[in-house]
């Protein structure tokens, strides 16, 4: 290992972002924490939107974790001419952070995913089901745990197979490590069971001793509401996403977590437990 193997993690700071530095970090391996406000292990300053931040951030990385800008409806637009760039630049590997819900090709951050093919030998898209840290961070789902003892979704009882954040890193690790480099190919990544939010929110309440309810809604009556806080067009496609939940699209389990790591994947109860022992992230009595 010398420093020609060091990964740029972009989106250093976020909820697995943090979580690949800390971890590259623990292994030795050369990592460069990438972000707007970087902080921690060797950073640079960066942002998807300012090209001007990229050439420093480039510089000398072999391997990318790829973490698409938030809440853009189309991150293509600023990501494939950064990967040019990248690819220019020497670096040989890519792991791109995408969804369980978004294929090669699809909305969103498919088109990004779509692309890598065609530019870099070795790539990895990870599509993740739903975080459980949706329920304990800073998430609206995580806010209205806390102020309301509430969750509101248009899933009806359609189930979802919520992986911890902290899975998602392990995997992502090994595909940014491993020696000879992982196929090429999408990686479904999936806690051990599939839950609905009516049975997320019995375990919340169970484990934190107080009422937590799911509140189903329609799926433009979700659009409406998701469109207070964030764009029309990503909030049609965050309300389209609990529609295809609904319908089925999210009912499933998958080996790769443990067949990658060699460990089971984190239930959702352990991580309710995790969280919520000692009174942590209290949630107030209705």
């Amino acid at each position: 290992m010398n420093d020609r193997d060091t990964v740029l993690v972009t989106g250093a700071t976020g909820t697995t972002g943090s979580r690949v530095v800390a971890r590259l970090a623990a292994l030795g391996h050369p990592v460069r924490a990438a972000a707007r406000r970087p902080a921690g292990a060797p950073a640079v300053p960066f942002d998807w939107y300012d090209p001007a931040t990229h050439p420093g951030a480039l510089h000398g990385a072999d391997r990318l974790y790829l973490v698409p800008p938030p809440g853009d409806p189309d991150p293509a637009a600023v990501m494939l001419p950064f990967l040019e760039r990248a690819r220019a630049a020497g670096t040989r590997r890519a792991v791109l952070l995408s969804s369980s819900a978004l294929p090669a090709g699809g909305p969103g951050v498919g088109r990004v995913h779509a692309a890598l093919p065609g530019l870099f030998d070795a790539w990895t898209v990870l599509r993740p089901s739903w975080f459980m840290q949706n329920f304990t961070g800073g998430h609206p789902h995580a806010q209205d745990i806390r102020e309301r003892g509430v969750l509101t979704t248009a899933t009806g009882g359609g189930r979802v197979g919520f992986v911890d954040a902290d899975d998602i890193a392990a995997v992502a690790v090994r595909a940014l490590t491993a020696e000879p480099a992982l196929p090429a190919g999408d990686l479904v990544l999936t806690g051990p069971q599939a839950l609905s939010y009516d049975e997320v929110a019995a375990v919340v309440s169970e484990v934190t001793g107080r009422p937590v309810r799911h509140r189903a809604i329609g799926h433009e009556a979700l659009r409406d509401r998701l469109a207070a806080g964030m764009p029309a067009e990503f909030a049609a496609l965050l309300a389209g996403l609990d529609r295809a939940i609904a319908g089925g699209a999210e009912d499933r389990v998958t080996d790769t977590v443990e067949r990658l790591t060699g460990r089971p994947p984190r239930a959702f109860r352990a991580h309710a437990q995790a969280h919520w022992s000692g009174g942590a992230g209290r949630i107030p009595t209705p």
